[in-house]
Formats: C-alpha cells, structure tokens, sequence
C-alpha cells in the first residue's frame, strides 16, 4: 500500500517540486535573469540540428551535381534556412516565448491549440521514429542482432532521451556543450582522413556528379532538410539574453551548424560507398573507426531527440494551459518509446514528408505576424484579450498547405524536382512563402479594416 511519503516522491518526479515555478516557463514569458549568453544558446541549438539526415542529404546531393556545383547549392540553401530560423529566433528571444505560445498570438487562444497538436504531436512521432535510429547500430557495433537485444536497446536509448529533456533547458545545454565539441572534431577528423583517401581536394572535385539534380532542386533539398525542426528553435533560444543574441545563435546553429553536417556527409559520399550515403558511423568504421563512429552517432540522435522530447512538453504545457512540462515530456516519450518498439522506423521518409507540408506554413504566418504585423511591438501576454481564432493566421495558414500539397515533390509550382532524396522536395519553402504573404495581405487588407477580428489589447499595455 502506498504511503503519503511514495505519493510524495512519485509526484516530484513527475511534477517536479511544486512549491517553486518550472524553471523552463512552458506557458510564461521567460524573466529576463533567466536569459542565457550566445554561447549556451548556440551550444543547445546546434544539438538540435546535428542529425544523420542532414549527413545523407548532403551526400545524394554531392553524388547528383559534382561536389563543387554543390558547395554552391548547399550555401545559398543554408543562407535561406539560417535567415528562417535566425528570424524566428529573434522573435522569441525579444518575446521569451516558445513556439506554440508564439502561435497564440498569431492564431488566437483556440487557434494555438493546433499548433500544440501539430508541433506537439508531430515530435512525440520524431521522437519514436528516430530512436532505433542509434539502437540498431549499437547492437550491430556489439554482433548482437537479435530482435530482443535491439528492443531493448529502443528502451535503453529512448530513456536515455528523455532524461535529459526531463531536466529541462539545463540538462540538454549539459549534454550539447559537450556532444558539440566531440561532432565537430569528430567531422573534421574524418574529413580529414577522406580527403586524403580522395588523393587530396583535387580527388573531391575530379567527379562531375551523375547531372540528374539542377541547382535550384538542390538549394529547395538543402532548406527542406531542417525548416520543420527550425520552426521549433524558438522553444530553445527564447531563453537568449537579447534579440541579437536569438538571432545569431540561430544563425550559427542553421547556417554553420547545419552546413557544416551537410559538407561532412559530402566528403564521406563522395570517397566511400556506404549504406544510406554518408552515413557517419558507416563512414567511420569504414575508415576503421568504428568505435568513434558509434559515440558520434549517439551523440548526434541523443541531442536530436531530446529537443524533440522537450519540444512536446512544452506544447502539451500550452495546450492544457498546464504551468509544468515534465508530464508531457513523460507522457509523450512514453508513446514514443512505443512507437519505436513497434517499429515505427521505417516511417522516417514519410514523416519527414508530413512535416515539410504541415510545419513550415506556422512559421511563415509567425515571423509575418510578429515583423510585418505587431512590428515586433508585442504586449506581455496578460495585457492581451486573445481571440478564439484569430481568423486572418488561420486562412494564411491554410493558405500556406494548401501551397506546400499542391507543390509536393516540385522546386516551384508546376517545376518537378528529381526523386534521388525523398522528402517534402520544394513544399516546404513554398509553403512558409505562401503563408508569409497571405497574413500579411490579409491583416492589412481584413483585419485592419476590422473585416476580420483579432485580439483586444489593453490601453497603454506594457510592451516587450
């Protein structure tokens, strides 16, 4: 029988201690001696996007066009992602607000709770499909490849996730400032090592690539590889000391972090014939470090998903309007787990479709509300009347999906893009560029005119 002490432990640890606030804010503006430097921000964001699909991307991308034709893609591609996300970065370290809390904003109070669901939900999905992802090469690296094993490694790996996601923004700024370090040497040394095996820089740009990816397929590839992670960055560099601090630090993450990723699966594509292409521990071990390689990849899942596990919280907070994270993060990597266990891997392409049509178009209709809109002028939350549904983000949203279905698989509408990389292809970009102009137009056009209601502020409300 449970006693008042067991009840006691068994609520800390799922609610944390009560008597003081959730040190991550999940439904508050972040206090401003809360707020972190460029280094911890940097440091959590490039956790964040160091993920194995960016490796692969750039190594299809290298095979298709030639390695120097793809330098050019992959840094305009990267210049379009940084300037995303950087803006959205901005924009939450001036409001100290999370992503769905941001949709509150541009949705109304009823409207945000779509976006809970959809970035909420999408990440409990990440999250599942991404584990065996790391627990599958730990069973090969050890000869171990019975189903058993490999499911406990899920379980294993998917705990160990979470953890870090359950400490909050602490515990994964702990994790990133010293996973980044390791992936950045890590990737140089084995650049280093393929560039010599290549016969040196000349050997990299001998190959002419098979000519089946023109650059502007490449450059939509490149931005859709992360936009739908991006338009979660705000949940992280809220916590930024300054809006230039946000900014930069989502700069570094998605313009140097990302491309950096992108060039190390490149090299490694481009000198060794491994399965998926550029994989980083199949080019390590076939570089005879494989034990690197199995740290590297831990690392590289761990500091991915555990932003996925905390991007959920925190969206489960917002939903229920509920002041503490951890029961989400629990409750979503509880079911994620589960999805991994029941082999929900094999979704990863489908998954990573889903989101470049669903996510980008949220963040498109964000930085047009918060820059174009509220001209980064924005009122406390509780200086602010929400509306249920602020109708004017709605129909740009929907707007914007419309668009990104429409243009599955296309560079721009009616342009097909080549079928080497599955994925969203130009939906993403075109989507969020669909969205931006629709809420702009509409809210200058509508709301403005009061056509179409939005929110009631206060007179003379405090603005941030």
């Amino acid at each position: 029988m449970a006693t008042d002490e067991d009840t006691s432990t068994w609520r800390q640890f799922v609610f944390g201690n009560e008597e003081l606030p959730d040190p991550d804010y999940p439904i508050d503006h972040v206090p401003q001696e809360e707020r972190k430097g460029l280094v911890s921000i940097s440091a959590v964001l490039l956790g964040f996007v160091f993920f194995a699909g960016t490796l692969w991307s750039g190594a299809e991308i290298g095979a298709a066009m030639g390695f120097g034709p793809m330098l050019s893609a992959m840094a305009v591609g990267y210049a379009i992602l940084g300037v995303y996300v950087a803006a959205l970065c901005g924009i939450s370290a001036k409001a100290g607000l999370t992503t769905v809390l941001l949709a509150r904003y541009s949705f109304g109070r009823l409207g945000a709770k779509f976006a809970d669901l959809l970035l909420g939900g999408t990440q409990v999905g990440w999250f599942g499909v991404t584990i065996p992802m790391v627990a599958i090469p730990t069973a090969s690296f050890f000869g171990i490849d019975s189903q058993p094993f490999v499911l406990a490694l899920i379980f294993i790996w998917g705990l160990l996730h979470l953890a870090t996601a359950y400490f909050g923004y602490e515990g994964m700024e702990k994790l990133s400032l010293v996973a980044v370090p390791i992936l950045v040497v890590v990737g140089l040394l084995s650049m280093g090592i393929a560039v010599q095996d290549a016969g040196g820089i000349g050997g990299l740009f001998a190959g002419g690539g098979s000519g089946q990816m023109g650059f502007a397929a490449a450059v939509t590839i490149v931005v859709g590889t992360f936009i739908s992670g991006g338009t979660q960055a705000p949940n992280w560099a809220r916590f930024s000391a300054s809006t230039r601090v946000g900014f930069w630090a989502g700069l570094i993450a998605f313009l140097l972090g990302n491309g950096f990723l992108f060039l190390s699966g490149a090299v490694g594509g481009t000198v060794y014939d491994v399965t998926p292409a550029g994989d980083l521990y199949e080019v390590l071990a076939a570089q005879g470090l494989a034990a690197i390689g199995l740290i590297a990849l831990v690392l590289n899942i761990w500091t991915t998903n555990d932003n996925a596990a905390y991007a959920f919280g925190v969206a489960g907070s917002e939903a229920f309007d509920f002041n503490r994270k951890r029961p989400f993060v629990l409750g979503g990597g509880a079911i994620g787990i589960l999805l991994a266990l029941a082999g929900a891997d094999s979704l990863l392409i489908p998954w990573l479709s889903t989101l470049g049509q669903y996510v980008p178009p949220l963040g498109g209709v964000i930085i047009a509300d918060f820059l174009l809109c509220w001209r980064m002028e924005i009122p406390k939350m509780d200086n602010v009347r929400f509306t249920g549904i602020r109708w004017v983000g709605v129909i740009a949203y929907v707007a914007g999906i419309l668009v990104a279905m429409l243009t599955a698989g296309q560079v721009v509408p009616g342009v097909a893009a080549p079928q080497l990389l599955p994925g969203p292809g130009g939906a993403a970009l075109n989507g969020l560029v669909a969205a931006l102009i629709s809420h702009t137009i509409g809210y200058y056009l509508l709301e403005k005119n009061g056509m179409l209601s939005g929110h009631m502020v206060e007179q003379g409300a405090d603005r941030l």
